[in-house]
């Protein structure tokens, strides 16, 4: 068992420890990427200022001086989107490495672009020292810069989905060890119990033929019973059990005066059925008893030898809902997070595996639901089942 909860909790670290790697690299790719496209983003302003006065100066310089260098810096601004705008009026006289089949077949598409470039950046304005007047030059980004920018969030989705596939890896093989841990467990303890009970079962059988001990060997023999019902119920943990069609009435009705022959005197007990007398469904009667026990004894655990445990049945069409209500001393909201967990008890003793027990076996063995519907600190909880209705 303490391996079980060990391997449990070396899970836990290893969850909490890769996810925190994520974060760190995530974090750093994000703010690297930030340091990249904001340099990007000043050399790219750069370029597009110097491109705006090489346009400049080739139109104004004089027909005998070289323009080759001034040439290949404007042809070489392949990849930055510019709009050049006339302050006076408005204007749009020039546009470069825009898509001009969609400027043909959307007229509105170079209006839009000037909009998104000037929430980008602020215009790169020139003047012409003849006239005064002024040009405005809106700028986008480079495909570049864009990658750059998007890079976090792809990073991020991928990390997002490793560690998912991750944690799903590592979930399902804790599970998968925890289950064959815990079916070897009840196998062995179950062998176990055999070979006493069996023993036990002869002296009883010796007590019946002695004078005068007919009465306790009939006390006896319900114990006994009781033990081989326990090492049956082992027994089955981790295989499937046969699935066979009971009275849930009589079994829940049988199981409460189980339990309350044997809880205090001031504990009562109820079970309302609302008219219904019977209420046939497939269970696996032994393992079905030992979930409604596990409830009541916890319900005994939780009023300190005192109060009220009701058991309310109700059906629909489709499903059967059993409420097992006690008015002790309720559950925290944190823990009632915790309380399906393996090991978790708030109990001195004990292993906190018979709710984990209890929600495995409604939920894989019976395809129905075990949850608590309902805690208040000082007034009660309620667990709920629900079962399928035929």
């Amino acid at each position: 068992m303490q391996n079980v909860l060990g391997s449990f909790q070396r899970f836990l670290n290893w969850r909490t420890a890769l996810t925190s790697i994520a974060v760190i690299i995530v974090i750093a790719t994000i703010f690297y990427s930030r340091y990249l496209a904001d340099k990007i983003a000043k050399e790219e302003r750069l370029r597009v200022e110097t491109w705006v006065e090489a346009g400049k100066f080739l139109i104004n310089s004089p027909q005998d001086i070289d323009t080759k260098l001034v040439s290949a810096i404007i042809t070489n601004n392949d990849d930055i989107p510019i709009i050049r705008m006339a302050e006076e009026g408005q204007k749009i006289i020039e546009y470069i490495n825009l898509d001009s089949n969609k400027i043909k077949a959307n007229p509105d598409y170079l209006n839009k672009k000037l909009k998104q470039f000037k929430s980008q950046h602020n215009p790169i304005i020139y003047t012409d020292p003849l006239n005064g007047k002024k040009d405005l030059y809106y700028y986008g980004e480079s495909k570049l810069l864009q990658e750059v920018r998007y890079y976090p969030l792809v990073q991020l989705l991928i990390v997002a989905l490793f560690i998912i596939i991750t944690l799903y890896a590592i979930n399902t093989r804790n599970k998968s060890m925890q289950n064959q841990l815990w079916a070897g467990m009840a196998k062995e303890t179950a062998h176990q119990l055999g070979t006493p009970v069996t023993s036990l079962k002869g002296w009883v059988e010796m007590l019946r033929e002695t004078p005068g001990s007919e009465q306790i060997a009939v006390e006896l023999a319900k114990d006994v019973d009781r033990l081989q019902l326990v090492s049956d119920r082992f027994s089955k943990i981790g295989s499937t059990p046969t699935m066979e069609e009971k009275d849930l009435l009589l079994q829940i009705s049988n199981m409460v005066d189980y339990i309350k022959r044997r809880a205090p005197e001031k504990v009562q007990f109820e079970i309302n059925t609302h008219d219904n007398t019977t209420m046939p469904v497939k269970i696996s009667a032994s393992l079905f008893d030992w979930v409604i026990e596990n409830l009541l004894k916890n319900a005994l655990d939780a009023m300190g030898g005192k109060g009220k445990i009701t058991v309310d049945i109700t059906k629909t069409q489709n499903e059967i809902f059993i409420d097992v209500t006690d008015t002790g001393k309720g559950i925290t909201a944190s823990n009632i997070n915790k309380l399906f967990k393996p090991g978790f008890t708030t109990k001195k003793r004990g292993w906190g595996l018979g709710l984990t027990l209890s929600k495995r076996v409604i939920e894989q063995y019976h395809g129905g639901q075990l949850f608590v519907k309902h805690s208040e600190v000082g007034k009660g909880t309620t667990f709920r089942i629900v079962l399928n209705n035929g």
